[in-house]
C-alpha cells in the first residue's frame, strides 16, 4: 500500500505538535472500533491496534479510551510482527459523548474531532422544528459546526415554508436543500469536505443521510435496499470513518442517532431566548408566571413561538437530570415542584406541622 499523507486525515499542526512529547512511537487515526480492537490508520497504511494495559489501568473513565476520529500514538505501523499497541489518546478539538448502556453516568465518546456535523432532516413527514432544536443543542456542544441539511426536496409541497420554519430555530448554522432525486443532490455538502476535514451526519432514520454518504463516497455501503415505509434499511453495525476520493473524512456511526443531552449547548441553539431573558425583571425568572418577564412578552407580541419557549424548558429540564440515577432524578422532580416553599426538605416540614395540628 501506497504511504498516506496524515495530513489528509486531519492531522493538523496542533496534533503533530502533541505527538512529538512521546517518542519512539507512530501517530494514527482511528478509523472503526470493533469489540476490542481498533482499526488505525498510519502513514504506512491501515492496521488492527488494542489498547496497552497502562493506559486501560490509567483511564479515568470510560471517555479516557480511543474512539473514532481519534489521532492515537502507536508502537508500530504494521502488523507483520503482532498487534500494534495504543499508548496514548492526543487531545480531542470536538466530541459527541453519550451515556454508556446500562448506566446512569458514564460517558462514553461515540465519535470525536469532527469539523462539521450535518444534521439531516426531510422534507416530508419527518419534518420536526422541536428534534432540530435538540440535535442543534447537541451538535453545538460537541465543538463541531453544525449544518442543517434538509433532504427530500422532491417530497415537499412548499419547501420555501419549511425552510423559513427551520431558519427560525437554527440561529448561526446554515441550512442546506437537497434532493434524492437529483444526481447532483449533494453537491452543496461538498465545499464542506476539504481534504483533511470530518464530518458526521446525526438525524432520524429514514431521512436521507445514508443516501448523502453514499453519493459523496461513491459506493453503496450504507444502506441495503428500502423498507415497505420507502425509508433506507441502515446497515452500519460499527463506527467507521470513511477517507473520501475527492477529499474529506465521514463519520458512519450508528451512536450518532441514539445521543442524548449530556453535553447540549442550550445558550447557542437558542440564543434568542437566552438573549431575551437578560432583559427579565428577575435573574432567576423562569418565564413563566413571573411579572416583567421579557420571555412571555415577546410571545404576546408574536416575536417569539409559545412552542420554541415550551421546547427549551423540556431540554432544560432533561439536561439537568442527566448524570442522575433514578433516584436523584425523583428527588429533583420533587424539589422542582416544590421549589416555591423552599424545595422538598421544606415541603416535608410543612406537611410534618399540618399533621401534628389535625391531632
Amino acid at each position: 500500500m501506497s504511504k498516506i499523507n496524515l495530513q489528509t486525515l486531519g492531522f493538523t499542526d496542533k496534533f503533530a505538535a502533541e505527538a512529538t512529547l512521546y517518542s519512539n512511537l507512530f501517530a494514527g487515526r482511528v478509523t472503526a472500533q470493533y469489540k476490542e480492537f481498533y482499526r488505525v490508520m498510519t502513514e504506512a497504511g491501515e492496521l488492527l491496534a488494542e489498547v496497552s494495559g497502562k493506559l486501560r489501568f490509567n483511564a479515568a473513565a470510560l471517555s479516557a479510551f480511543p474512539a473514532v476520529g481519534d489521532f492515537v500514538m502507536l508502537d508500530r505501523t504494521d502488523n507483520t510482527e503482532g498487534q500494534a499497541i495504543i499508548h496514548h489518546v492526543l487531545g480531542r478539538k470536538s466530541a459527541f459523548i453519550r451515556k454508556a448502556a446500562g448506566t446512569a453516568n458514564v460517558e462514553q465518546v461515540v465519535a470525536s474531532n469532527i469539523d462539521t456535523v450535518f444534521i439531516c432532516m426531510s422534507l416530508n413527514s419527518d419534518f420536526n422544528l422541536r428534534r432540530l432544536e435538540r440535535y442543534l443543542a447537541i451538535a453545538w456542544s460537541s465543538g463541531a459546526l453544525p449544518v442543517v441539511v434538509l433532504t427530500k426536496a422532491d417530497l415537499c409541497d412548499d419547501v420555501a415554508a419549511k425552510t423559513a420554519a427551520a431558519e427560525s430555530v437554527a440561529i448561526g448554522a446554515e441550512i442546506l436543500v437537497t434532493s434524492s432525486l437529483a444526481e447532483d443532490g449533494h453537491s452543496q455538502i461538498l465545499p464542506y469536505l476539504r481534504s483533511g476535514s470530518t464530518a458526521a451526519f446525526i438525524g432520524s432514520s429514514g431521512v436521507g443521510k445514508s443516501t448523502l454518504i453514499n453519493r459523496l463516497a461513491g459506493t453503496d455501503f450504507a444502506t441495503s435496499g428500502l423498507r415497505n415505509d420507502d425509508k433506507g434499511r441502515h446497515t452500519t453495525t460499527r463506527r467507521e470513518l470513511i477517507v473520501l476520493e475527492h477529499g474529506g473524512l465521514v463519520i458512519d456511526t450508528p451512536g450518532m442517532r441514539e445521543l442524548g443531552l449530556e453535553t447540549a449547548d442550550l445558550s447557542k441553539s437558542f440564543a434568542d431566548i437566552d438573549e431575551l431573558a437578560q432583559q427579565c425583571r428577575f435573574r432567576d425568572c423562569s418565564h413563566t408566571h413571573e411579572a416583567g418577564c421579557a420571555v412571555q412578552k415577546a410571545i404576546t407580541d408574536g416575536i417569539l413561538a409559545a412552542d420554541r419557549l415550551s421546547s427549551y424548558q423540556k431540554l432544560q429540564k432533561e439536561a439537568s437530570y442527566e448524570g442522575l440515577d433514578y433516584k436523584q432524578i425523583e428527588e429533583a422532580k420533587l424539589n422542582s415542584m416544590f421549589k416555591d416553599i423552599g424545595g422538598m426538605k421544606n415541603a416535608r416540614r410543612f406537611l410534618h406541622a399540618k399533621d401534628k395540628r389535625r391531632r
